[in-house]
């Protein structure tokens, strides 16, 4: 449920599909994420799991699987 709904907001973020939102994919190189996409990014996970993501949480993360792994992490 969590990397179905993160893949989702990938899609609607960044306008790619689904099929390249793996685990592996890395966020800069292969899904073209820029600084004002990250601030995006952060908001729309605070938003769709009710929680809060910091910005050198952000800064940190590299690929899908990362992204995940923080939510996942923060949501128990």
């Amino acid at each position: 449920m969590v990397k179905t709904k993160i893949v989702d907001i990938f899609v609607d973020l960044l306008g790619v599909s689904a099929e390249e939102v793996t685990d592996d994919a890395r966020l800069i190189e292969d899904l073209a994420v820029d600084s004002l996409d990250a601030v995006e990014l952060s908001l729309e996970l605070e938003d769709q799991f009710n929680l809060t993501v910091e910005d050198h949480e952000i800064e940190q993360l590299e690929t899908v699987g990362d992204v995940v792994n923080l939510i996942q992490g923060k949501l128990g």
